[in-house]
């Protein structure tokens, strides 16, 4: 039987140990049927077979995201979008102009913002009153972490100088103690349960659009890191539902199920009920998502030494943990009897080790259960937890676009942390070193969702636009691009529970992507220049560079 596709002129990498390397690859019915050289493949040329030569372009198994939010990256991009703004200035211009061209929306939401726009100051509500008066404003950060509203949406929502901190949360007040115009983490909910919901046709050109993003950076499949609600965006489960049974979803999504932090053990049932809707089509929900603190720009992480302040002395704040660490080892401990696996944001060291310490519990209460856990993020970490991610089995969910120098990292991150805690952030290096299975991901739409970027940024610790600019961030954690590029295939594979995809194998589901170039030809500060040609899922093209 002849092949429905052959690609022919290699180089191919394969991310397959057995055989890294070919220059021929044969595809029929969605799979691989042949991985060598050309005369492996050419019983398998008919007159249907499509022929791909590759004239020294490098074909790879398909990227996969291990950590995205694609339907509020997606919604994002319809609504109100600063992200690609830079200034306080362009933020309002953004908004005023999205406010006169929307005139129909009582309220206006979107995201994209970045604190450090703002240098050492902090959003207001005076700022978004002066472009928007007669309606409410919710913008979401960057990461999702924590909202800026105008006084029109604190008044809707009845929060003044009487309303209380939320568990979980903090409202940004001015000097009188009235909330000057920014929440964070549990006290964006404050806003967020007004905010109206978006239509199911909304959510799917949402998806719709996420996923052609994906497609054209290469990306095949992912995990959705949030299926619920949070910080105001709804709840994407349905609308996944939706795309499988219509077809339109054409990657393979696991979806993350949201923990809500302020109930207990009586959301395990109601999570069960929700896996079981799926899987549907490409889409399967069996996984379990817990934040476990929040981000140190805002002084939420979870820290096992205090904050310092300005003057470099400690603060009396040292973050906040969202699950009681005896609270999370049920919690754990159940939900890993129950099958599901455990997808963790962790960004402090206290909040990493609490997680440890209730998947050690799990373990010890269930045995080896093999649900694939992993923590993502790991912005500090001591020394002593890099080794038992090993020991316990526990793959680290890597966001490396993250790691570098840049404004956010240097005038929010590092001086808060201290130089001690600094040298403990993002350790790759340390982590593959121990043995510990690496997976990737973006966290889009927090930062961008090119894998490309990604490596380049793994593989260098530099932002490609900064290159000779800035120093190397922590260079004894960098790692080789084989291992920056299994991190974006066979390990996010690995984390999404897809064995039959992440390497060119015979067998395997033909989820490939094509690059412009060979970046193992280049140098690695070349990496970020090359671009994605061609992307297919099971053998079909479901992307093409114009």
């Amino acid at each position: 039987m002849h092949a429905q596709t052959v690609f022919l002129g290699g180089p191919v990498h394969t991310v397959d140990a057995a055989r890294p390397w070919c220059t021929a690859v044969a595809v029929r019915e969605g799979r691989i049927a042949a991985v060598g050289q050309e005369s492996d493949v050419r019983d398998l040329i008919g007159s249907r077979t499509e022929v791909v030569d590759l004239q020294g372009k490098l074909l790879l198994p398909g990227f996969q995201d291990a950590h995205v939010h694609p339907v509020f990256a997606g919604l994002q991009l319809l609504d109100c979008d600063l992200g690609s703004a830079r200034s306080v200035d362009d933020y309002l211009a953004v908004v005023a102009d999205y406010a006169a061209s929307h005139p129909e929306r009582s309220w206006i939401r979107g995201g994209g913002w970045t604190f450090t726009a703002f240098g050492t100051a902090m959003p207001t509500r005076e700022q978004l009153d002066s472009v928007v008066s007669d309606r409410p404003v919710y913008l979401s950060v960057r990461d999702v972490h924590s909202a800026w509203v105008n006084s029109r949406a604190l008044e809707l929502a009845g929060i003044d100088e009487r309303t209380d901190d939320p568990v979980g949360g903090r409202i940004e007040r001015d000097a009188n103690g009235r909330p000057s115009g920014v929440l964070h983490e549990q006290a964006m909910e404050l806003v967020a349960r007004f905010l109206p919901e978006p239509t199911m046709d909304d959510l799917r050109a949402a998806l719709a659009t996420a996923q052609r993003h994906l497609h054209a950076l290469g990306i095949t499949a992912w995990q959705d890191a949030l299926v619920g609600s949070f910080g105001g965006q709804p709840d994407p489960l349905d609308v996944y539902l939706d795309g499988a049974r219509s077809g339109m979803l054409t990657a393979r999504v696991r979806g993350a199920l949201g923990w809500d932090p302020d109930r207990g053990l009586e959301q395990v049932g109601p999570l069960i009920e929700r896996r079981e809707r799926g899987p549907v089509g490409r889409f399967t929900a069996a996984t379990v998502k817990i934040i476990q603190d929040g981000i140190p720009e805002n002084g939420t992480a979870a820290l096992t030494d205090p904050y310092l302040d300005k003057c470099g002395c400690p603060t009396a704040n040292r973050g906040h943990s969202m699950v009681e660490p005896e609270r999370l080892k049920r919690a754990v401990t159940q939900l890993d009897a129950h099958g599901f696996q455990l997808h963790f944001h962790a960004i402090g060291d206290r909040a990493l080790t609490e997680i440890l310490d209730a998947l050690e519990h799990a373990r010890k209460t269930n045995g080896d259960t093999g649900l694939r856990h992993h923590i993502a993020h790991l912005q500090v970490v001591r020394h002593e937890d890099v080794s038992r991610f090993r020991a316990l089995d526990v793959a680290a969910n890597i966001q490396p676009l993250w790691a570098a120098h840049d404004d956010q990292m240097d005038d929010l991150c590092i001086p808060v942390l201290g130089e001690q805690r600094a040298a403990w952030q993002f350790p790759f290096g340390d982590l593959w070193r121990a043995g510990v299975t690496l997976a990737a991901g973006s966290d889009w739409g927090v930062t961008s969702a090119d894998p490309l970027l990604g490596i380049h940024v793994a593989v260098n610790r530099v932002l490609p636009e900064v290159h000779g600019k800035r120093e190397v961030f922590l260079p004894e954690q960098r790692l080789d691009l084989t291992t920056a590029i299994r991190a974006y295939t066979s390990g996010s594979a690995y984390a999404n529970h897809l064995d039959d995809t992440g390497s060119i194998t015979v067998g395997n589901r033909a989820d490939l992507v094509l690059l412009d170039r060979n970046p193992f030809d280049g140098p690695p500060e070349h990496i970020a220049h090359t671009r994605v040609l061609r992307t297919y899922i099971e053998g079909t093209l479901v992307h093409a560079a114009s």
